[in-house]
């Protein structure tokens, strides 16, 4: 009897690590491809000349509405798994007008006589010809209407869809007309429009080009609604720079529209498109444009997640090119690293893990992805997933590491077992893995973060 206290007193102390030290997870470089950032080329580009996990694509309203109440919805889905095919997720649009093409109205609206008006802009050479919907036609509004809802009934929460701009408004889709303002969408119409998205979208995150407060003398305000931004000047009419003829630069309008627009980064995600005029060259150490402003400041003031190009797409770009616009787009969104790490053994055998957590880039991770533990061989191999309460959403930039503690009881963990990992789900079955800026990240498995070595 006596040798067995005396065992088991030696026994306890070896198995009841409860008060170990947490340790210290090395840190190290995401990809530049990490899941919904970065950035986002047109689906058609030569998608292999720069890491990305997203691509930009659209349809014609024409294409996908058939009649009042029918819908041919096969643009949409072939557009989706054509994306989806190369594990990517969709930035996606849907368009009416759009110069120098056909319009986007639905024949069953011409024929019913919703007015076209048809008009070329002076500044353009040579001009083109622009065909503007009547906006404040009920046959229209009340279509556009129905379209959300039944888009929103098939794709909101859709792994293939990314994020949706709103679209359906203005030339490109964009909410503007300009110069002819005078045909764009009434306050009333755009009230309709914004109503249909936030009642059909609740998961899919929807993005608006322009910022709009109560005052604002063009636009519906929008501050106040589940809805994020895109800035389609980035990088070109992104920064305020003080002066009156600038006042439609992105971060001019959000200031207008008031501290919720300031503060919609923190639960919305942030857009948007580098000008053309800038397309690749914006990361260079000098672009030739001189109206170029500073790619960096301009992710840190918007909070941007991802951008469209085209430049780093459409031709073969240098070494130096490709390696200074990784470093930068590394810095957009989230970019989440596993600060500590302790896996205890318990008096019961249970394992116990703790993990803190910091988003070390500009803007939270907007998804509610699930999260899972394994269990790995020595080869490492996936053994056994365990499910986790753990989020990654809400975790600001800045904001105090995020514990995580999770038990895993002892008769669930197989005798092979030799470490223990962690990986984001992500929902699409063929999707780039979320990647932690650990450099234990991928160590042993593939979109696996190792956390450490099973106790004895």
């Amino acid at each position: 009897m006596a040798w067995a206290i005396l065992l088991g007193l030696l026994w306890f102390p070896l198995s009841n690590i409860v008060g170990g030290e947490p340790r210290k997870l090395a840190i190290a470089e995401t990809p530049a491809d990490n899941p919904l950032k970065g950035l986002v080329p047109y689906a058609d580009a030569e998608i292999e000349r720069f890491p990305h996990s997203l691509e930009f694509d659209y349809v014609r309203l024409a294409d996908v509405m058939t009649g009042p109440n029918t819908f041919d919805w096969q643009p949409v889905e072939s557009r989706l798994d054509t994306i989806a095919s190369r594990s990517c997720q969709a930035v996606f649009r849907v368009w009416i007008e759009y110069p120098k093409q056909k319009t986007g109205l639905p024949q069953f609206l011409i024929d019913s006589g919703v007015k076209l008006t048809h008009w070329k802009d002076p500044g353009e050479s040579p001009p083109i010809q622009h065909f503007t919907p009547d906006y404040e036609d009920e046959r229209l509004v009340a279509a556009v209407e129905r379209f959300i809802a039944e888009f929103g009934k098939r794709y909101d929460g859709d792994p293939r869809l990314g994020f949706l701009t709103a679209g359906l408004l203005g030339e490109w889709g964009e909410w503007h007309n300009w110069p002819r303002e005078d045909l764009f969408a009434s306050k009333k119409t755009q009230l309709r429009v914004l109503q249909a998205y936030e009642k059909w979208f609740k998961r899919t995150p929807v993005l608006l080009r322009y910022p709009a407060g109560e005052n604002n003398n063009n636009y519906e305000a929008n501050s106040h609604r589940p809805f994020g931004y895109h800035d389609d000047s980035f990088a070109w009419g992104t920064l305020d720079t003080g002066k009156s003829d600038d006042s439609w630069f992105y971060m001019n309008l959000v200031k207008a529209a008031g501290q919720a627009a300031l503060d919609k980064w923190k639960t919305q995600p942030i857009g948007g498109e580098i000008r053309p005029e800038l397309w690749g060259q914006i990361f260079d150490d000098k672009p030739e444009q001189k109206q170029a402003q500073d790619f960096a400041e301009c992710v840190q003031k918007t909070h941007a997640t991802w951008v469209m190009d085209s430049g780093m797409f459409e031709k073969k770009q240098s070494a130096s090119r490709v390696q200074r616009a990784a470093e930068q787009v590394r810095k957009m969104g989230y970019d989440f690293h596993v600060q500590t790490g302790l896996i205890e053994r318990q008096s019961d055998r249970d394992i116990e893990t703790t993990l803190t957590v910091v988003n070390n880039g500009v803007a939270p991770f907007y998804a509610d992805w699930t999260l899972e533990l394994a269990a790995l061989s020595s080869e490492g191999l996936v053994i056994k997933t365990f499910p986790v309460d753990w989020t990654l959403t809400g975790l600001s930039p800045g904001a105090v590491p995020r514990s995580w503690k999770s038990t895993i009881p002892a008769g669930a963990v197989p005798a092979l077992t030799r470490k223990l990992a962690l990986r984001v789900i992500h929902p699409l079955a063929n999707g780039k893995p979320l990647c932690f800026a650990n450099a234990a990240q991928n160590a042993d498995a593939k979109g696996w973060l190792t956390i450490g070595t099973l106790p004895e």
